[in-house]
């Protein structure tokens, strides 16, 4: 019997409508709702500082204000990490709602991936747990379950598990749900969203994606009929590549295999993912550690025309001395201007400004001070995009590891009982698999000057202080070439930024793609604003515009 678990939400903010417009556009057996990422632990820490009943995502409860009726006039349960924080609290509220609204529903809830005592220091210390505190709940008839900081993949590998009463051993099956439920996460990536391709279809409203699962897990991924975007195997390439490492994607319940994954057009809108295999998970679990790292402020000086760099050296010794005491300044002069240019826009550059400390006053009224004082003292068509501030706090994540049976997962049922969650009773330590062996090179040929992204596309983000680019080719030949040129060598060739840090590149023969995984290019993570662009969402889009020598036949 197949399983239809659909997605509303791929952060916090994404498409308000979503969940009503997944709930009246088609058949679903379970709805789910992805609200967290790095900094919305941070954001969530923060706003349960100022109010402890605080720390869950408010925008889902509004969104069931709309659709809790919906879900349960169609059978649809829910299941959402919009608990942040506070899942109890969460639940709490989600059971006013529906005594309010008059509907009999039954809210559960799942807890335990709160670490923060026992991290001083940390404004958030919360585990990654797996998917059957969920499954938990589900079995014992809740119709919306919310949770704190599971996998993202643990929201389909749940209700998965429930349904087909899968156990803790069946790795294939949690496997198969895992790579599902990664494809699903970001919500409309997976239907042309954020899309090397974008321009073959029509993505201005992309609709959200669902799985059919099975129970031998496999899946396809598909869209309500009639929605916006497409699924290809492409667009579902790109977004299993979003986030990842090497060919062991690990979580709390399974070690998926991509490198067993294989996809397949079943169709229109269809992709069929199958082949998956599963190993045991790793012996610990993830623990994403949120802090307060300090403040921050930044200046963005417009620089147009003619001297350009002298107009930058002479700003830079000018705001020396009010940045002399701070921890950390960075300058970059980013060359948008233009010779001869058409207008004052194009012919100008930004000379960006960056200074972090602990001392709010540092980075706050000296640097704004010294910055404002130069509007009639220093270059000529002197102006900033927009008056520095007093310093805003920034964020620092790092992740550390614990035991399994350090983590006391529950499920927390809708008529009060706790039901504890084994942690996994087997486990394997993670290494990388053997490098697989590369496809015959393309024969000698000519070859032209080209940008790499007319023949492969990318997908890049972050993980912590480190970022993931995902290429994959498009055809069988471009593979051949593809795997024999981008070398880590080339690739600091292509992204001067990555020359001086530790890169890795992971090979996904089926899929046609290599990862490479770049170690602190991000610094301290998305929160400390190390670079601009601080979740490295265009560093594969930055990859696809280089030129290099690519075969003729290729083009």
């Amino acid at each position: 019997m197949t399983l239809r678990i659909g997605n509303a939400s791929g952060f916090y903010g994404d498409r308000f409508d979503a969940m009503r417009e997944m709930l009246t556009g088609g058949e679903l057996d379970v709805l789910t709702g992805d609200y967290l990422a790095e900094l919305t632990m941070l954001i969530l820490g923060r706003d349960r500082l100022k109010d402890p009943g605080a720390g869950y995502a408010r925008t889902f409860l509004r969104q069931l204000e709309e659709c809790l009726g919906l879900a349960h006039e169609r059978g649809v349960r829910i299941v959402a990490n919009a608990g942040g924080l506070n899942p109890s609290g969460l639940a709490d509220r989600t059971r006013e709602l529906a005594d309010r609204l008059g509907l009999p529903v039954r809210v559960a809830h799942v807890e335990g991936d709160d670490l923060t005592p026992l991290h001083p220091g940390s404004l958030a210390a919360h585990a990654y747990l797996g998917g059957f505190g969920i499954a938990a709940c589900l079995r014992e008839g809740a119709d919306v379950v919310v949770t704190g900081r599971v996998t993202d993949a643990a929201l389909v590998t749940g209700p998965a598990a429930a349904h087909f009463g899968w156990g803790p051993a069946d790795y294939d099956r949690l496997a198969g749900a895992v790579v599902a439920g990664h494809v699903l996460e970001c919500g409309t990536q997976a239907t042309g969203g954020n899309y090397s391709f974008f321009q073959e279809g029509d993505v201005r409203r992309p609709g959200f994606p669902l799985a059919e699962l099975h129970e031998d897990g496999t899946a396809v991924i598909t869209k309500h009929p009639g929605t916006g975007g497409f699924v290809d195997v492409g667009a579902v390439t790109a977004q299993l590549l979003y986030e990842t490492q090497g060919a062991r994607y690990a979580g709390p319940d399974v070690t998926a295999r991509l490198d067993t994954v294989r996809l397949t057009q079943d169709g229109p809108d269809r992709v069929r993912i199958s082949g998956v295999r599963g190993e045991a998970p790793p012996p610990t679990l993830k623990v994403g550690l949120n802090r307060l790292g300090g403040f921050r402020n930044e200046v963005a000086f417009v620089l147009t025309g003619l001297d350009i760099e002298a107009k930058a050296a002479l700003v830079r010794e000018q705001m020396e001395p009010a940045l002399a005491k701070a921890a950390e300044v960075r300058w970059d002069l980013v060359r948008t201007d233009r010779p001869d240019a058409a207008t004052e826009e194009t012919a100008s550059a930004l000379l960006r400004l960056v200074v972090r400390d602990a001392n709010q006053e540092i980075v706050g009224r000296a640097l704004s001070g010294a910055a404002v004082e130069l509007a009639l003292a220093s270059y000529p068509g002197f102006h900033v995009l927009a008056p520095p501030g007093k310093g805003s706090p920034y964020g620092v994540f790092e992740d550390v590891y614990v035991p399994h049976g350090d983590v006391n997962h529950v499920a927390v049922l809708h008529d009060g009982r706790r039901l504890p969650v084994a942690p996994a009773q087997e486990t394997a330590v993670l290494d990388d698999p053997p490098t697989p062996p590369l496809p015959e090179p393309l024969p000698e040929g000519p070859t032209r000057r080209a940008p790499l992204g007319l023949i492969a596309g990318a997908r890049s983000g972050d993980k912590g202080g480190n970022a993931n680019i995902g290429v994959w080719a498009r055809t069988d030949e471009a593979w051949r070439w593809l795997a024999h040129t981008l070398t880590v060598d080339r690739l600091r060739e292509l992204l001067p930024e990555t020359a001086d840090l530790i890169a890795t590149r992971h090979t996904l023969p089926q899929l046609r793609a290599l990862n490479f995984v770049v170690e602190g290019i991000l610094g301290e993570g998305v929160a400390a604003q190390h670079r601009f662009d601080p979740q490295a969402k265009a560093l594969g889009e930055w990859l696809r515009s280089r030129h290099l020598d690519i075969p003729e036949a290729l083009l």
